[in-house]
């Protein structure tokens, strides 16, 4: 890999020489995902263990001795990963077609797929790392969790992989809770050009806890 602007690793943004000397783009436009060999077998473990210690970060009371210990451990994987820090175009984080949320670690976890014609079911379950306050959810979580699924909603239904969210409208109705399987559910209300409508549940049983509408717009070839 080709250092950029003279530093010996590449800024998250900036475009790098790839192992055959193609250049990759930096932002603009999208590109394929990639292939399920980048990052090892391991990375999903590596993924998975990275949200326990979110989890764990987000709910421990340890004394101080273990917090200094923690700390120089995080520290420690933080250097030992810190060499190999690339552009969005080379990380497999959000690119592995064959692990789940493509191994990205900020996705709320989940499984929603095409059922029907217009539609998508599935499950999303929120981990400690989620909380905001008194057992609830924090409420940019959800929207997190809405823009994902609406997003790969008017995707699977349009045809049109290059979009970007316009707007998206939650409607909080209950608390949500964390680490507990809940029901989504979301489909297409229409298309109008590169526009395209769609909106989403989000279910505990029979009980309604948000429900949402996305408006999702088709990119032009080249468009950021």
């Amino acid at each position: 890999m080709a250092p950029c602007d003279g530093v010996s690793r590449c800024a998250y943004g900036c475009p790098v020489d790839d192992d055959a000397g193609e250049r990759v783009k930096a932002g603009g436009d999208f590109d394929t995902p990639a292939p399920a060999q980048r990052g090892g077998p391991h990375y999903g473990r590596f993924v998975d263990a990275v949200r326990d210690v979110q989890d764990h970060a987000r709910a421990a009371d340890p004394p101080p001795e273990v917090v200094a210990r923690a700390a120089d451990l995080l520290e420690e994987v933080s250097r030992l990963l810190a060499p190999f820090d690339t552009d969005e175009w080379r990380s497999p984080s959000g690119r592995r077609t064959d692990l789940p949320m493509r191994g990205n670690v900020l996705s709320v976890p989940q499984s929603v797929e095409a059922e029907g014609d217009v539609g998508m079911r599935g499950w999303a379950r929120f981990r400690r790392f989620h909380l905001g306050r008194n057992g609830a959810v924090h409420g940019g979580a959800i929207a997190h969790l809405f823009d994902s699924v609406l997003g790969k909603t008017a995707y699977l239904f349009t045809g049109g992989p290059h979009q970007r969210t316009a707007y998206l409208h939650i409607n909080y109705r209950k608390i949500v809770p964390i680490d507990k399987e809940l029901q989504v559910d979301a489909g297409v209300v229409r298309a109008e050009g590169r526009k395209i409508f769609v909106d989403m549940r989000l279910m505990d049983g029979d009980a309604l806890l948000a429900e949402g509408e996305g408006l999702f717009v088709r990119l032009k070839p080249g468009q950021p």
